[in-house]
C-alpha cells in the first residue's frame, strides 16, 4: 500500500499547543466536567509525590508543591499532548540533590531557568525529534540506576536513623554512614513506613482506584497527631507549607555563577526532555493521540521558566501521573490545569494540616515509586534478547548508580551505536548478496516483477514494509507512521523481508504496536521475519496470541481469505472476497 505524502505543517502548525486545538474543536460542559475529575484525581496523586520528590531533592516539601502548581500548569497549557502532567519528577531527585549540595538552592533556581531557556530553544530549533534516538536499553537502565538512588536516599527516613553528620551524596560514601546509624533507628518511624508501605500496596490490590498514597499519608498524619509520636514531620524540619504563595523574583545571576551551574543546567535540560517525552509517548500508546515533540518542549522550557521564577524546582512530564489522567477520564489540556489549581486550593486552605506529615511516611511513598521505577519485564527482556543488549543496560545502570546520569547516558548511547555497528559489520559479512539500498533498475522483460498485492484492494486490510535496519535511530518515525495506520483498520500487515536487522528499541516499538492494536481490535500479523528478528520479537513478549507470524504476505492473504470465507459460510452468507 502507498502511503501519501501528507501535507506540510507550518510553524505556527508545529507550534500551536494541545489546548488551542482541544478548544477549536469545540469544548463543552461534559468536557469540563470529565477534566475536572481527573484533575482532581491526579493532585491526590501528585500531593504527596510533590512533597516527598522535593524533600529527597534537599528542597522545602513547599517547593515541591509550587513546582507542581506552576510548572504543572504551563505544562499543560502550553505543551503538545493533550494528556501530559508536569511536576517534580523521582528523576530529577539525583540530580536535583547535588546541585543544590554544590552550589545551593538560588544555584538550583539559577539552573532551573537555565534549563528552560535550553529546553524551549531546543524546541524552537525542532530538535526534539532527535532526542528520541535513545536507544531501549539505555533508558531502561537509568531509570532502574536512578530508583536505587531514590531508595537509598530515603533510608535515613525510613528507619528514622540519626546520623552523626550530614548524609554523604554518592551510594558508595553513603552505605557506610548508614550502616553506623543503624543503632538509631526509631520503631515508631519504622512502623509508620512500613503501615504507608502496606496501605499503598494493600489498596493498589484490592482498590486500584483509591488514592493509595494520600490515604497512606493522611493516616500516619493523624496517628502521628493523635498519639503525640516523637517523630520527624514536615512541621519539625522545615516549619510546615506557607498559606500563600510566594511573588516571583530572580537568584542572584553572575557570569560566573552561570558557569558553575551550567553542566546542572544541560543535565536538567537533557533529562527533562527524554523523560517528558517518553512520558508523552506513553500517553499516545494508551489514547492513540500523537503528541508534537517540538511544541511539548517550548512548552516543558516555558513551565522550568515559571518554575524557577516562583521558586519550585526541575519540570517534567511524569508519566505515572500523566497514565492516572488518562485513566481517569480526561478530555484535554485543561485537566492539567485544573490540577494545578486544586493543588493551588490545598496550600491555601490546608496547609497547616501538611505540619504534622512524618518524613517516614513520605519515605515509604517514595520507595513505594522506586520499585515501580524498574521496568522488571524489560530488564528481563533485554537480559534476554542479547549480550551487547544485556551489556549496555547493565553499564548504564551501574554507570547512573556509581558515577552521575550524564555520563551514564552519554556513554551508554555511545556503547548503543558501537554495538549497533557491530551487528551491522556482521551481518553486512554474511549478506553480502542483499544490499541494505536497492540499486534502481530498469523495466524490461528480464526484470523479474513482483505481483501486486491483492490486500491493497481490502481498505480494512493494510500491508506496510520495512525496508532496511530497524534500530533505535529509526524506531521513532516508523512506531509514528504505523501508529497512523492502525487505526483505522481491521487488519495490519507488517512484512519484514527487506529488514537486515532490528534492535530492542525496535522490537519495543513493535511490541507498543501490538499492544495498541489488540486494545483496538486490529489483527497485527508479521511477515518475512528472520530467525534472529523473531529471537529479537520473541523476547519481547511477541507472541501468537498477540500477533501472528506468516512467512510471506502472500500466505498471510490467503489465510485472511479462507477465514472470512469459512466465516461467510458458517454464518450462511454468500458473498464476493473482499481480498
Amino acid at each position: 500500500m502507498t502511503v501519501p505524502i501528507s501535507h506540510q505543517p507550518s510553524f505556527a502548525e508545529l507550534f500551536t499547543p494541545k489546548l488551542v486545538t482541544i478548544l477549536r474543536e469545540g469544548y463543552g460542559l461534559s468536557n469540563l466536567r470529565a477534566d475536572a475529575i481527573a484533575g482532581l484525581t491526579v493532585a491526590i496523586v501528585a500531593l504527596p509525590l510533590s512533597m516527598a520528590i522535593a524533600i529527597a531533592s534537599g528542597a522545602s516539601p513547599a517547593q515541591g508543591l509550587y513546582t507542581a502548581i506552576f510548572g504543572g500548569f504551563f505544562v499543560s497549557a502550553l505543551g503538545g499532548s493533550r494528556f501530559q502532567i508536569g511536576g517534580p519528577a523521582g528523576a530529577f531527585i539525583v540530580l536535583v540533590a547535588a546541585t543544590v549540595q554544590a552550589h545551593g538552592m538560588d544555584g538550583l533556581i539559577l539552573a532551573t531557568l537555565l534549563s528552560g531557556l535550553m529546553l524551549a530553544a531546543i524546541g524552537l530549533l525542532q530538535l526534539g525529534t532527535y532526542i528520541k534516538f535513545m536507544p531501549y536499553p539505555v533508558t531502561v537502565g537509568f531509570t532502574a540506576g536512578i530508583a536505587v538512588i531514590i531508595f537509598a536516599s530515603q533510608i535515613k527516613d525510613l528507619l528514622g536513623l540519626t546520623l552523626s553528620g550530614p548524609e554523604p551524596g554518592p551510594l558508595l560514601e553513603k552505605l557506610p554512614v548508614l550502616w553506623s546509624g543503624l543503632p538509631t533507628a526509631d520503631p515508631a518511624s519504622v512502623g509508620l513506613a512500613l503501615a504507608s508501605v502496606g496501605i499503598i500496596v494493600g489498596l493498589k490490590a484490592v482498590r486500584p482506584h483509591w488514592p493509595g498514597m494520600l490515604i497512606a499519608v493522611a493516616g500516619s498524619a493523624i496517628v502521628t497527631a493523635a498519639f503525640g509520636l516523637d517523630v520527624a514531620t514536615i512541621g519539625t524540619k522545615f516549619g510546615g507549607i506557607p498559606s500563600g504563595l510566594p511573588m516571583p523574583a530572580l537568584p542572584a545571576i553572575t557570569l560566573e555563577k552561570i558557569q558553575a551551574v551550567l553542566p546542572s543546567a544541560v543535565s536538567f535540560a537533557l533529562l527533562g526532555s527524554i523523560e517528558s517525552l517518553l512520558s508523552a509517548v506513553v500517553a499516545d500508546g494508551m489514547t492513540g493521540r500523537r503528541h508534537r515533540s517540538n511544541c511539548e518542549l517550548v512548552g516543558q522550557g516555558v513551565a522550568n521558566i515559571a518554575s524557577g521564577l516562583f521558586g519550585g524546582i526541575c519540570v517534567t512530564g511524569t508519566i505515572a501521573r500523566t497514565a492516572t489522567n488518562v485513566r481517569a477520564g480526561a478530555h484535554g489540556p485543561v485537566a492539567g490545569m485544573l490540577h494545578a489549581v486544586f493543588l493551588l486550593v490545598f496550600i491555601l486552605v490546608a496547609a497547616p494540616l501538611a505540619s504534622f506529615i512524618p518524613l517516614a511516611s513520605l519515605a515509604g511513598v517514595l520507595a513505594v515509586v522506586s520499585w515501580n521505577m524498574v521496568e522488571k519485564p524489560a530488564i528481563a527482556a533485554l537480559l534476554r534478547a542479547s549480550r551487547g543488549d544485556a551489556a549496555v543496560l547493565l553499564t548504564t545502570f551501574l554507570l547512573t548508580i556509581f558515577t552521575g546520569l550524564t555520563e551514564a547516558i552519554v556513554i551508554g548511547f555511545a556503547l548503543g551505536s558501537v554495538l549497533f555497528i557491530h551487528r551491522m559489520s556482521t551481518i553486512t559479512a554474511i549478506e553480502s548478496q542483499t544490499p541494505f539500498v536497492a540499486e534502481d533498475s530498469a523495466d524490461g522483460a528480464l526484470v523479474a516483477r513482483k505481483p501486486y498485492d491483492q490486500g491493497a484492494a481490502d481498505p480494512e486490510v493494510v500491508i506496510y514494509r520495512i525496508s532496511g535496519v530497524f534500530f533505535f535511530g529509526a524506531a521513532a518515525s516508523i512506531g509514528s507512521v504505523l501508529d497512523r495506520i492502525a487505526d483505522t483498520h481491521r487488519v495490519l500487515i507488517v512484512d519484514f523481508s527487506a529488514v537486515p536487522f532490528l534492535d530492542s528499541t525496535a522490537a519495543n516499538t513493535i511490541e507498543g504496536l501490538a499492544h495498541k492494536a489488540a486494545r483496538r481490535g486490529v489483527k497485527l500479523i508479521l511477515t518475512g521475519t528472520s530467525h534472529a528478528s523473531r529471537q529479537a520479537l520473541f523476547s519481547h513478549g511477541l507472541k501468537p496470541p498477540l500477533v501472528s507470524y506468516e512467512r510471506t504476505i502472500d500466505v498471510a492473504l490467503h489465510k485472511l481469505r479462507r477465514d472470512e470465507d469459512a466465516s461467510n459460510a458458517g454464518d450462511g452468507a454468500v458473498t464476493q472476497d473482499a481480498v
